[in-house]
């Protein structure tokens, strides 16, 4: 059974998406919140749907650019100073960027999905893991994707920064389980969230659902995931009952990154 009572969790991204699902689950287990996100009334409905799910819950939100460090501070800083500790931190804003063949990939689109993707989780992980070491505890769970451990066609950018989560995941994994702090990521497939319906509509416009549909039809599951699904998947990472999984990056995509 997962418990989070007298634990508490921070989630960057946590206005929408992965970031929400994983917020419904851990505050149905007892766990206070704090909930980050760029867009203030994405995390005003993001607490609303938390509180309607579990009226009891403490949760609060915090607005910052993840790929500002000073204000990757801030939100460890408001964390500390609501709840005093940090035993929990799903990693997890991001975006997808344009799509294009890398020759035509522009540079500054480059730069500004690993300006979020990567040096967003890298501020996330510096400074969260302080707090962490010192405490002796606490799970961190990384949002790669499965276009980290393998091409995605048209998305340099964002490959290359889902491939450096899985490498920081790894390497701190390393670095920090002798002070009782696990560290992993998690590998999402085709989740209907809404960075994969914007990445659908960037494929095929107006016919994005019948795309979509064509989609998921060679996945072995033949549908795509739910946002709750991954949700339950980062609450148990997150909590005491997966202590010992480390420096893991575990795929939830219905198989589809292993079907020839």
């Amino acid at each position: 059974m997962i418990d989070f009572t007298g634990k508490v969790v921070l989630i960057t991204g946590g206005g929408s998406g992965l970031g929400r699902a994983a917020a419904l689950a851990i505050s149905k287990q007892g766990a206070k919140l704090v909930l980050v996100d760029m867009n203030k009334d994405s995390l005003e409905e993001s607490k609303k749907e938390v509180l309607a799910a579990a009226p009891d819950a403490a949760v609060e939100i915090f607005e910052a650019n993840v790929t500002n460090e000073e204000e990757v501070q801030n939100y460890v800083k408001f964390t500390l100073d609501k709840f005093g500790q940090i035993d929990g931190f799903f990693n997890n804003a991001g975006i997808e960027g344009k799509q294009n063949l890398t020759e035509d990939y522009g540079s500054d689109e480059f730069q500004k999905v690993i300006s979020v993707n990567l040096n967003g989780v890298f501020f996330g992980m510096k400074h969260v893991l302080k707090v962490m070491k010192e405490q002796g505890s606490g799970s961190i769970v990384n949002t790669a994707s499965v276009g980290g451990i393998r091409g995605v066609g048209n998305q340099s950018g964002y490959a290359a920064s889902k491939h450096g989560v899985v490498g920081l995941t790894r390497n701190s994994g390393v670095e920090y389980g002798q002070y009782g702090i696990s560290i992993n990521a998690i590998a999402p497939g085709a989740i209907m969230t809404p960075m994969v319906e914007g990445s659908l509509k960037q494929m095929a416009g107006d016919n994005w659902e019948a795309a979509g549909k064509e989609f998921v039809s060679v996945n072995p599951m033949k549908r795509f995931g739910q946002p709750e699904e991954v949700g339950n998947l980062v609450a148990f990472l997150l909590s005491d009952s997966s202590r010992f999984i480390n420096a893991s990056v575990i795929t939830i995509d219905g198989g589809q990154s292993y079907k020839y």
